[in-house]
């Protein structure tokens, strides 16, 4: 049975219990330009306007379905916030670069969802096709790895991405 032929999950009251008893599972994705060799040329994020208003940066998030394989909530998510011709180059067996847990209370130098506790892998994923943002996304920008690094844009990003495209970035040895 796919994740998708089962109707909504939970419903809204359901969802919101469980997220106050258990650990949500979540992916987290960086989006990234590679040139033929396989080099860092750019990171992407995106730009959207946080449950607690404003605008902020972030990456490629989202919970893990059930009966969903980690590849295919990966693809879902890209293509629900970057489009269908994203065409996102997901391995067979994706590995996660870090895992990194979201805490409902704001602890400093900590990922943040005041919704729930969840737990996050981590994926470095190259981008192929034409990304365009989607439903929530306001903008994409995509940023070389030096712009992705930078004080200003790592104060621009929301619930510890910072650190995930500082992460991504080092992952693929994107500043020597």
């Amino acid at each position: 049975m796919r994740a998708d032929d089962q109707g909504p999950w939970l419903s809204p009251d359901d969802l919101d219990l469980v997220r106050r008893k258990v650990p949500m599972v979540y992916i987290d994705v960086v989006p990234v330009r590679l040139d033929a060799d396989g080099s860092l040329l750019r990171v992407g994020t995106l730009l959207r306007s946080p449950r607690e208003g404003g605008l902020a940066r972030a990456v490629i998030s989202g919970r893990v379905l059930l009966h969903e394989t980690i590849r295919t909530a990966i693809t879902r998510h890209v293509e629900k916030d970057l489009g269908r011709m994203a065409l996102p180059r997901v391995p067979a067996s994706p590995q996660p670069f870090t895992v990194n847990e979201y805490f409902p209370s704001a602890v400093a130098h900590a990922f943040h969802d005041p919704r729930q506790h969840a737990v996050s892998l981590a994926y470095v994923v190259p981008i192929d096709g034409d990304a365009t943002p989607q439903r929530d996304a306001i903008q994409l920008a995509w940023l070389t790895p030096q712009e992705a690094t930078d004080p200003a844009v790592r104060g621009e990003c929301v619930s510890g991405h910072a650190a995930l495209l500082a992460g991504a970035v080092a992952h693929l040895g994107g500043l020597v």
